[in-house]
């Protein structure tokens, strides 16, 4: 009796958060109520703002490496962050990272965007649109300008980059040891996302390389983030949010640069045509972090 009535207590607590965390269904009286959450829902489920980032003094880092990783969106568990690709089909709760970043950046919500990762120059939104459309003229309408007369709009191609072009996203962070805490820790300083370019696109060139569309500093972005809900395979009464995957690592990713005394050179720039030896040499540079983190308590 008593074992039972523990599993009673536990499924009650556990109905009881899902049904807290439902996003409005059952209680809306038209569509556009559902995924609007009350001010008490809010601040019960503390979904007003991402925790804040607790304040570290430099004097307590007694280790830091910085590492720049890229994560692979076509790899099942990367999922999230890809898709879905088609917004239009499930609403403005429903979109993936690629579309918050670029959505917001057109809106003018981020303020500030980077052509790379050390935020040393900013790019202009003109130039943000330049990478994502390439305009074209076709031979017929070159046959129109040549004759003297107005350009036919429908001669007029355009190339545009969508979340279907995305390859994945690069990402700057900062591992260091907090000596006051007595733990190793993670902080996300910047992130990209990598596409096929507009060119390439408009070209049909396979295997082109993929590129930075930009960069952006994480912490201006993380209230945006943190308000993107993110389906849950497990559980779709409890999203996820952009900000919590991220923070928390839930994503696979690959080290292909750390910071070092040759300029912070990356991977492939030593280790080169050999995908297999950046693969391990990108490894070992994980396990150098991780062996820190160990060692630190092998007296």
């Amino acid at each position: 009796m008593k074992c039972k009535g523990i599993f009673f207590t536990v499924f009650y607590l556990w109905g009881t958060a899902s049904i807290l965390a439902q996003p409005n269904i059952l209680n809306a009286v038209t569509p556009s109520e559902i995924g609007q959450k009350t001010i008490e829902q809010m601040e019960q489920d503390n979904a007003l703002e991402p925790l804040p980032y607790g304040y570290t003094d430099d004097r307590d880092i007694l280790w830091a490496k910085t590492t720049w990783e890229f994560i692979d969106v076509k790899q099942k568990v990367n999922f999230p962050l890809l898709y879905p690709l088609d917004t239009g089909a499930l609403g403005a709760e429903r979109k993936s990272l690629f579309h918050v970043l670029v959505d917001n950046a057109k809106k003018g919500k981020i303020k500030h965007l980077y052509a790379d990762s050390y935020f040393n120059r900013e790019l202009s939104f003109q130039e943000l649109d330049a990478t994502l459309r390439r305009v074209d003229t076709l031979d017929a309408g070159y046959e129109q300008l040549n004759a003297g007369l107005e350009l036919d709009p429908q001669f007029i191609d355009y190339t545009d980059i969508d979340g279907s072009d995305l390859q994945g996203f690069r990402i700057r962070g900062y591992w260091y040891f907090d000596s006051r805490q007595g733990d190793l820790r993670y902080r996300l300083i910047g992130l990209a996302p990598v596409v096929i370019d507009a060119y390439s696109k408009s070209q049909g060139i396979e295997d082109a390389e993929p590129v930075e569309l930009f960069w952006v500093f994480y912490p201006e972005v993380r209230d945006l983030l943190f308000h993107q809900q993110v389906f849950n395979p497990n559980n779709s009464a409890h999203p996820f949010n952009f900000d919590e995957i991220l923070n928390a690592r839930r994503f696979s990713a690959v080290v292909y640069k750390v910071d070092n005394e040759v300029g912070d050179r990356a991977v492939q720039d030593y280790i080169g045509d050999n995908s297999l030896l950046q693969l391990l040499e990108s490894e070992r540079l994980k396990n150098e972090i991780r062996e820190f983190e160990m060692n630190m308590w092998n007296y």
